[in-house]
C-alpha cells in the first residue's frame, strides 16, 4: 500500500533543482513525442524559443499574452491563500468585460479617454467582485463546496455573454453577423514601448497584492485564515469577514484582467475572449508559489510556450494538436515537480498474511490440532482443580 506524506521544506537550492529537473523532463517528453512525429526536436525547439523572443514583434506579443495571465493570477492567489478555491476565473474575467462594455457603450461619444478607461476599470473590477462574492457568500454561510460553485459559474457567464452576442447587444450595423459593437476609440489603452500599458498595471498590482499580503492586517488575517479557520476564530478574527474581503479581492482583480484584455487588445466583447486565461493563471499562480512577483516571471514564461506554440504550426506546420500537447506536457511535468517538492510518497511494510489452518493441516487435522491445543491449555487447570478436590477431602 502506498500512503502520501507531506515533505518537510527542502533547501532552495534543491528546490530550484527539482523545478529545472521536471521542467527539463517535460522538454524531453514533448522532444521524444515531436520525433515519433517524424519533426525534427531541435528545430522545432528553436523555433518555438525565436517565436516568443526573436523579434521585437515577437516580444510584443508575448508580453501581451503574458498581461491578463499575470493579473488574473494575482487575484486567485489572494482566493488562494485563504484556500477557498477559486476556479471561476474564467467567469469573472468575461463579466469584467462584460461591465466595462456596458460602461463603454452608455457614456457620450464625446467622453475624455482617461476618464472613460478609469470608469471602465472600475466596472471591470466590480463585475469580477460580484460574480466571485456569489459562491463566496455561500461558503462562508452554507458552507458550500466552492470549487464547483465557481466553477458552474464559468458556464453562466459563458451563456450571459452568448446571449448578448447572438441577441441582446447584437450589432446592427454587422449586416446580420453576430457581433457585439465595439467599445469606444478613446476607451483603447494608449501604448508605452509598443505594449499597452496594461504590462504597467500588472507590475503595480504585483506590488500591492504583494504589501498587502506581508505588510497589512488583512493580509496578516488573510494568511491565518488560510492557515487554520479554527486558530483565526479563536484569535478574535472575524473569518467570515476576511473571507468575504479576500474573495472580493481576488474576483475584481480578476475582473480588472478582463478589462484590460478588452481595452488593450481585443476591443469587442465575446464567448471567446477569455482564451482560457482563467484556467491557465491557476497553474501559473500554483507554480509561483503564491508569489507575486514570481508570478510576473511565470506569466511571461507561459505566454512565451503559448506564442512560440503559434510560431511553430505556421513555420514548421506543426499540427495545432501536437502544439497543445508540447504545452500540457511541459505544464504537467513542472506541476508534478511542485508535488513532489510538497509531498512524499511512502510504501507501507506489508504484514506477514494470516494462514488459516485448514489451508495447511486439511479440516479434520486442523480439528485435532484445535483439539489437543485446547486440552494442553486447560488439562493443567483441570487437574490442578481436581488435586484440589482431593485435597479438601482429605482435610475433610
Amino acid at each position: 500500500m502506498f500512503r502520501i506524506a507531506k515533505k518537510d521544506d527542502l533547501p532552495k537550492w534543491k528546490a530550484l533543482l527539482v523545478r529545472f529537473a521536471s521542467i527539463l523532463f517535460g522538454i524531453i517528453l514533448a522532444g521524444l513525442l515531436i520525433a515519433a512525429l517524424g519533426f525534427d526536436p531541435f528545430a522545432t525547439f528553436s523555433a518555438l524559443i525565436i517565436g516568443a523572443f526573436g523579434s521585437a514583434n515577437s516580444l510584443v506579443n508575448t508580453i501581451t499574452i503574458a498581461i491578463p495571465l499575470a493579473i488574473t493570477a494575482l487575484g486567485l492567489a489572494i482566493a488562494f491563500r485563504m484556500k477557498f478555491w477559486n476556479i471561476g476565473g474564467e467567469g469573472q474575467i468575461i463579466m469584467g468585460c462584460v461591465f466595462a462594455t456596458f460602461v463603454s457603450h452608455n457614456m457620450p461619444e464625446n467622453t475624455p479617454g482617461l476618464l472613460l478607461i478609469l470608469l471602465m476599470g472600475a466596472a471591470g473590477f466590480l463585475g469580477g467582485a460580484i460574480w466571485a462574492m456569489i459562491p463566496g457568500f455561500f461558503r462562508v454561510f452554507s458552507r458550500t463546496n466552492e470549487t464547483l460553485f465557481t466553477l458552474m459559474m464559468n458556464y453562466i457567464a459563458l451563456s450571459i455573454v452568448q446571449f448578448l452576442h447572438y441577441v441582446l447587444w447584437r450589432d446592427p450595423a454587422a449586416l446580420g453577423f453576430p457581433k457585439i459593437k465595439a467599445i469606444q476609440l478613446q476607451a483603447h489603452l494608449p501604448t508605452l514601448f509598443g505594449v499597452h500599458i496594461g504590462w504597467i498595471v500588472a507590475l503595480v498590482l504585483a506590488l500591492l497584492v504583494f504589501f498587502l499580503i506581508r505588510k497589512t492586517k488583512l493580509g496578516y488575517e488573510i494568511r491565518v485564515v488560510g492557515e487554520s479557520a479554527p486558530t483565526a476564530n479563536y484569535a478574535g478574527m472575524n473569518v467570515k469577514k476576511v473571507m468575504l474581503t479576500g474573495v472580493a479581492l481576488s474576483g475584481g482583480i480578476v475582473g480588472l484582467a478582463g478589462m484590460i484584455k478588452l481595452a488593450g487588445s481585443v476591443y469587442t466583447l465575446s464567448p471567446s475572449i477569455t482564451g482560457n486565461a482563467g484556467f491557465t493563471a491557476i497553474v501559473i499562480a500554483w507554480l509561483s508559489g503564491l508569489s507575486a512577483p514570481v508570478i510576473l516571471v511565470v506569466s511571461v514564461l507561459i505566454a512565451a510556450l503559448e506564442q512560440g506554440s503559434q510560431i511553430i504550426q505556421i513555420k514548421l506546420q506543426v499540427p495545432s494538436a501536437v502544439a497543445a500537447i508540447i504545452q500540457g506536457l511541459i505544464l504537467m511535468s513542472a506541476l508534478g515537480g511542485e508535488f513532489f517538492l510538497r509531498y512524499r510518497v511512502i510504501r507501507d511494510k506489508k504484514h506477514p498474511p494470516v494462514i488459516p489452518c485448514e489451508v495447511i493441516c486439511g479440516p479434520d487435522d486442523s480439528e485435532e490440532v484445535l483439539g489437543s491445543s485446547e486440552s494442553d491449555e486447560f488439562g493443567k487447570s483441570s487437574g490442578s482443580s481436581g488435586s484440589d478436590e482431593s485435597d479438601l477431602k482429605g482435610d475433610a
